[in-house]
């Protein structure tokens, strides 16, 4: 019988591949975010202000490299970037809405 790796095995869970991308430091928030429409990075910042500019553009980064948002750079001084979510990414809002309903329920409970 042929071993299986449990990296193989998560790999391989829809849950899992999910979490991964879901699941990385504040990436929810930005996704919340970006489903009211294109923003600026310092858009992104002011509305995460807890958030380190590092780790707001690592996870953008991360989530443009799965295809979740979609970053286009205009040729300016100073250099305007623009993040807004790919049509994958609008897929996840019924996710995030259901999410925020569970957070109002806990939150009564």
């Amino acid at each position: 019988m042929k071993k299986t790796s449990n990296k193989n095995i998560y790999e391989e869970c829809p849950v899992e591949k999910t979490l991964q991308i879901l699941g990385g430091k504040h990436t929810t928030l930005i996704i919340r975010d970006l489903l009211t429409g294109t923003k600026r990075f310092g858009e992104l910042q002011k509305s995460m202000p807890f958030v380190s500019t590092k780790t707001l553009s690592e996870r953008l980064s991360f989530l443009a490299s799965e295809k979740i948002v979609k970053r286009k750079a205009y040729k300016t001084v100073p250099l305007k970037v623009e993040y807004s979510l790919t049509e994958l990414g609008k897929t996840l809002e019924p996710i995030i809405e259901q999410m925020r309903v569970w957070g109002i329920n806990k939150v009564k409970n």
